[in-house]
């Protein structure tokens, strides 16, 4: 498996030997680019490919909001996931962050486990869409024809497996496949497994999250629980109901980017999914069941 390879910009040679020593240890491979104009020419080069990017917001030249959007136009490069550290925190100014595309936050001045836990979570979020994307190629075309189906499972790695293959029908399955995910998993481990938004972010800083899931799978109550997927069709839309067996939660304030959650390790995946993979996205009653559509498109001819 091959290293991987972070690139931190900032036009501060202090703040980059702090960032290399926080992350030395974790076996990163770490490129520096003091300027914005640097990381860019790093960036566009073919002999080197990045699977993180650490970004200082304020520089001068190209500053870090620029580069974050030029990043996000380039289809080769748009992937990648960006951290913005910053010392410009207010939420209109994290919320321009957002729009362009940076969902990992780090406040100015950062203590090291909040660095490691934010860059751990930004490469485990990529992982994952690339683990997606690869199943993805196998299951495309298979459920072409599909009018209705009905999935149901337990697991978080079952979720990922009904979301490629349900994802397949669609028109753009590489972008459908990552909501989709990312409901389902809601499904098994906020619904029926019982694991709130604050517990999610201090397992996963601590690198527990999958032990605790495991555990809460195999506990006498929750060993029935299941999640079913109901997939339907029409002339305009694919139509994707997602029911868990939990007691619902709080949905309302998770269909936004909201600032404050930019600096946490998780909490942005149903606000991504519905800005990115979804035309509409509603949940409804006690938040246990969720109804997503995609619209077809128009074929010529």
């Amino acid at each position: 498996m091959s290293q991987t390879r972070i690139l931190v910009v900032d036009d501060e040679p202090f703040n980059l030997d702090i960032i290399s020593e926080y992350l030395e240890g974790a076996g990163y491979l770490l490129e520096m680019a003091p300027s914005g104009e640097e990381a860019w020419a790093l960036l566009r080069s073919h002999q080197t490919s990045f699977d993180l990017v650490v970004l200082d917001r304020m520089m001068p030249g190209i500053d870090g909001l620029e580069l974050l959007r030029w990043i996000k136009a380039d289809r080769r490069l748009a992937d990648i996931p960006v951290v913005m550290q910053t010392a410009a925190a207010s939420p209109e100014q994290v919320r321009e962050g957002l729009a362009a595309g940076a969902y990992y936050y780090l406040t100015k001045p950062f203590e090291p486990e909040s660095l490691q836990s934010i860059v751990r979570a930004a490469l485990d979020d990529l992982h994952q869409r690339r683990a997606l994307a690869e199943r993805l190629a196998v299951q495309r075309n298979a459920l072409q024809t599909l009018q209705r189906g009905v999935f149901v499972f337990r697991s978080i790695d079952e979720a990922h497996g009904v979301a490629a293959v349900a994802a397949s029908i669609c028109d753009e399955p590489d972008v459908v496949v990552l909501g989709l995910s990312e409901l389902l998993v809601n499904g098994v481990e906020h619904g029926n497994l019982g694991i709130r938004f604050d517990e999610k972010s201090r397992l996963r800083e601590t690198g527990q999250w999958e032990a605790e899931v495991a555990r809460r799978l195999a506990q006498p109550d929750n060993q029935h629980k299941q999640v079913r997927l109901t997939v339907s069709s029409d002339a305009q839309a694919w139509v994707f109901c997602i029911e868990d067996e939990g007691n619902g939660f709080d949905w309302k304030e998770f269909l936004e980017l909201a600032p404050e959650r930019a600096f946490a390790p998780n909490g942005r995946g149903i606000a991504l999914a519905r800005q990115l993979a979804f035309d509409t996205l509603e949940y409804q009653g006690c938040g246990n069941s969720v109804r997503a559509t995609v619209r077809k498109r128009t074929k010529a001819g």
